[in-house]
């Protein structure tokens, strides 16, 4: 009988180990979207870590506003991927860092380009993109008028105005930029285009999981954990390379 009680303890504990949790993502080639193989690379790094800790994710996704907004109201579990900041400490349990990005300008190779402080970018016609964060050095000389930034809607955007010489640079994320170039434009179009080397910024991306929804303290605790076997197994410096190797950057 003590036996018996033993195998049914360990049962139904490993059952309330085995949990499931709804997050929302949205789109963000090669890290996040729907129809790409494992939802992204950032969103496999995501399941994998929790499924470590016998956690099943299902993924939403939706536009990136209303995406987080579902997180943050608790009608949804978290929200991946996101920079951490004061505002979302609030709201949220933030992660350790899942995926590193880097911004670096963009810019046409028949145009000559070197920067080495945000002071060397005036005068020049810079696009952004709406809402995004380009760190606090760029941001300020944005809002002071020392620089002239054009912001559009979208990415996309941005790189047709830069090859079509109406503006002269245009700061990315570097593994994006390049996906992007590849997925939407001719190898005509790519050879126009260079990447300084130097970043403009560099931030880590986390999983959100909503302060208003119950367990999630602990569901982080997990997810942290789960993240430090994966990374530790090597996977994740796996993915990331598996992911950057069809992107040849223009010299």
């Amino acid at each position: 009988m003590r036996h018996l009680l033993l195998l049914l303890s360990l049962v139904f504990s490993g059952l309330l180990a085995a949990a499931e949790v709804r997050l929302t993502n949205g789109e963000w080639p090669p890290y996040l979207g729907q129809q790409l193989p494992h939802q992204g690379v950032a969103s496999r790094i995501v399941a994998e870590a929790f499924a470590l800790e016998g956690v099943e994710v299902h993924w939403e996704f939706y536009p990136w506003v209303r995406a987080l907004k579902l997180a943050e109201r608790g009608q949804r579990a978290g929200t991946a991927v996101w920079r951490s900041s004061l505002e979302r400490e609030r709201a949220f349990y933030i992660s350790e860092p899942v995926v590193e990005s880097a911004y670096h300008f963009f810019h046409r190779k028949d145009r000559a380009f070197d920067w080495q402080q945000v002071d060397d970018l005036r005068g020049l016609r810079i696009c952004a993109t709406r809402s995004y964060y380009y760190g606090a050095a760029f941001q300020q000389a944005e809002a002071e008028g020392r620089l002239r930034v054009n912001r559009l809607t979208s990415d996309e955007q941005c790189l047709h105005q830069l090859l079509a010489g109406r503006i002269d640079v245009f700061p990315m994320d570097k593994v994006v930029g390049l996906a992007m170039l590849q997925e939407h434009f001719g190898a005509t179009e790519r050879d126009q285009l260079s990447i300084h080397p130097k970043p403009l910024h560099s931030d880590s991306l986390h999983l959100l999981l909503s302060r208003e929804v119950l367990g999630n303290a602990e569901l982080m605790v997990r997810f942290n954990r789960g993240l430090a076997r994966l990374r530790a197994s090597g996977k994740i410096a796996q993915y990331l390379q598996e992911i950057q190797q069809p992107l040849s950057p223009a010299p």
